[in-house]
């Protein structure tokens, strides 16, 4: 029996993550073929091509073209217009400058030129907007996937699978089904972690099905297992959809045990199958055969590996995280020595210098065990990891764990008011959080702060505490972001909302997969100060969005502290903001130049690579519409509508839309314009 593991689109394609691997170790081990795809970093590598991009450009000028000439613009009309005509300077720009991007970010010493890196990110953000443009109304970036419909529910989601509503749908139904029909394997396995991949792992499980109809299609994956762990049972054979079954949990016991079922000729009748936990100390190292080197928009590799799994506090109040229905999965370790050991095999292996440990957190004792057992300075191993700020972060600990190669950390600060941090129930106080955070710098380690605002009964007074704290702890923070809260279904606020302020909860009719979640609290809503206060702070720091450097936890990120140090991010303008990349955190958790550290330049140095390439002309264009004018009131009226069917009507279809849209009035061209 053959099997295929695949990892969907549209995630980081910087660094492999780790559940592909880690399920083909496990095959292997006992004795199974496995062909292991990196999906996502395949299809992002095919993305970013000249020719792949000139077709979307023609696309999205061909769109263009067409909208503008119509005699008057429905609302779904207008709002395409829109969105093609901004993206028509980067389809301008984007095919000549895309292949020197990829190049970029690969090369060891134009990657660190903050000109040229700058650009090349650009230049592939570029790409994004205009491939989804060349699909309108689809916006998609590294964390998320979006139609005005996505996900509602079965037929959504096949629709949103057709070929001018998925960038990738070409990539699918050749590059990669050939090389499936090649291997032909029996079972094909989607491992799907986070929600921006959920619409993309069923279109391509669409386009698999079509090419290899006798194979067995399964998914898991966290983002799965929380859908499905949350829908109503008789919906599970509906929304599966060209999936035979889904594995819900930890599935590398579970995936075992169907193909030993189907080499037994047994087809599993379950159409979801719900797994515990797994025995860390059994599992082996991750297998990165197939996937290293790869496709990666990185210089050299940054491989992930799980130290542990779960969280030992597991009583946040915000926090759903993992393969589980609610809170966290157990917590548990992988002996230090054996860590220790398959970090070096990997390394060997591989070349790999730096790792990401992907887990929910890893205690301290955990974390020193681990520094110890690799020795002094890491033995050649530099690793990064999330933490809780607690008082075991004491300046000796601290010491220790640089001394055995941690590189940076993530602290979930949360927040600095000490009545909202009680309310959110992290276990420990501000002051508790300033020292170890003060404790972990003082050590050479990055300290990378996540905090948000928004909490349930939380005051504008009590937001601004949190922002306040950031600013004071600069000096100690090598990045931070600081998000909105948004509740989530299986954490304990959206359990007991009584207990947290919160008077109602609920979710819209015809949402089938549950994927929306809306609460009113006691408390006004969010306060233009707080955004406006976390933006000046962003000023002092050179933020980017995820995955690149400058966002937490990232591979690129890892690259840059080892090469300039922990204040790199600090040493010139900012290129984002703490709120646009508030999702880095989250999203980080996918991940999955030597040299010695100092302190980053003044400037940046004299731009060099893409920095001198010329600015192509862009066609002047003359739209028969008032595109401008268009923009700011469509959007006004989409928001009013959504804002009616979600807090009002709460029920939400594509017919409703249309009906609300229909008495928006049509907008006709300016009287004698051209293009």
């Amino acid at each position: 029996m053959r099997v295929a593991l695949l990892y969907p689109p549209l995630c980081d394609p910087t660094a492999p993550y780790l559940s592909v691997p880690l399920l083909a170790a496990c095959l292997r081990r006992a004795g199974i073929d496995v062909l292991a795809i990196d999906a996502n970093a395949q299809a992002v590598s095919w993305l970013l091509r000249r020719d792949t991009m000139a077709g979307f450009a023609d696309r999205v000028r061909a769109r263009f073209a067409e909208l503008d000439a119509r005699p008057s613009l429905d609302l779904a009309g207008q709002l395409d217009l829109v969105q093609t005509f901004q993206a028509l300077d980067a389809a301008q720009r984007t095919p000549d400058a895309v292949d020197q991007a990829v190049a970029v970010l690969r090369d060891p010493v134009r990657f660190f030129d903050p000109t040229a890196y700058d650009a090349a990110v650009r230049t592939v953000e570029d790409a994004l907007e205009v491939a989804a443009a060349a699909c309108a109304p689809l916006r998609i970036d590294f964390t998320s996937w979006r139609t005005p419909f996505s996900l509602l529910d079965p037929d959504q989601i096949r629709r949103d699978a057709a070929p001018d509503r998925d960038p990738f749908h070409a990539w699918y139904a050749g590059p990669l089904a050939n090389r499936l029909r090649a291997w032909n394997p029996g079972i094909v396995g989607v491992s799907v972690a986070f929600p921006g991949q959920v619409q993309a792992a069923f279109a391509m499980a669409y386009a698999i099905r079509a090419a290899l109809p006798r194979a067995f299609l399964v998914c898991g994956g966290p983002a799965i297992s929380q859908i499905l762990l949350r829908l109503d049972p008789k919906r599970i054979d509906d929304v599966l959809g060209p999936f035979d079954c889904a594995v819900a949990g930890e599935g590398e016991d579970a995936l075992i045990d169907l193909v030993r079922a189907a080499e037994a000729g047994d087809r599993p009748r379950e159409r979801l199958i719900t797994t515990g936990v797994q025995d860390l100390a059994d599992l082996p190292a991750p297998d990165f055969t197939d996937l290293v080197p790869g496709p990666y928009l990185s210089p050299e590799p940054v491989l992930p590996y799980d130290a542990a799994r779960g969280c030992y506090w597991g009583r946040c109040a915000f926090c759903h995280y993992g393969p589980v229905a609610q809170g966290t999965a157990r917590y548990r370790e992988r002996p230090a020595a054996t860590a220790a050991a398959h970090l070096r095999d990997l390394s060997t292996r591989h070349g790999a210098r730096l790792f990401y440990l992907s887990e929910d957190t890893l205690s301290p004792r955990g974390a020193k065990a681990l520094a110890a057992a690799l020795g002094d300075a890491g033995g050649g191993i530099r690793w990064a990891t999330d933490i809780r700020p607690e008082p075991s972060l004491d300046d000796a600990t601290c010491r220790a764990l640089a001394a055995g190669g941690l590189l940076a950390v993530s602290v979930g600060v949360e927040s600095a008011n000490p009545r909202v941090l009680a309310c959110i129930d992290k276990g420990v106080r501000v002051d508790q959080v300033e020292a170890a955070v003060r404790a972990l710098a003082h050590a050479g380690i990055a300290v990378e702060a996540m905090a948000f605002t928004g909490f349930p009964g939380e005051t504008t007074a009590e937001a601004l505490d949190t922002i306040r704290w950031l600013g004071r702890m600069r000096p100690a923070l090598s990045l931070f972001i600081c998000g909105e809260f948004a509740l989530t279904h299986g954490s304990r606020v959206a359990r007991e909302p009584a207990s947290f302020g919160i008077d109602e909860v609920w979710g819209v009719g015809g949402d089938v997969l549950r994927s929306g979640l809306f609460w009113r609290g006691r408390t006004p809503g969010p306060d233009q100060r707080v955004d406006e206060a976390v933006e000046r702070l962003s000023r002092r720091w050179r933020l980017r969005s995820y995955p690149w450097a400058g966002s937490l936890s990232t591979a690129h990120t890892l690259l840059w502290y080892d090469r300039d140090g922990p204040a790199v991010f600090k040493g010139w303008p900012r290129a984002g903001s703490a709120r646009a990349v508030a999702s880095s955190a989250d999203a980080s958790k996918g991940m999955g130049g030597a040299g010695p550290a100092g302190a980053p330049p003044a400037a940046p140095p004299v731009a060099s690579g893409l920095a001198r390439l010329p600015t192509p002309r862009v066609p002047r264009i003359r739209p028969r519409y008032d595109v401008a004018r268009i923009a700011e009131q469509a959007a006004d009226a989409d928001a009013a509508i959504w804002n009616e069917l979600v807090n009002e009507r709460r029920q939400v279809s594509e017919a409703a839309w249309q009906s609300l849209a229909a008495r928006i009035p049509r907008v006709r061209p300016r009287p004698g314009r051209g293009r």
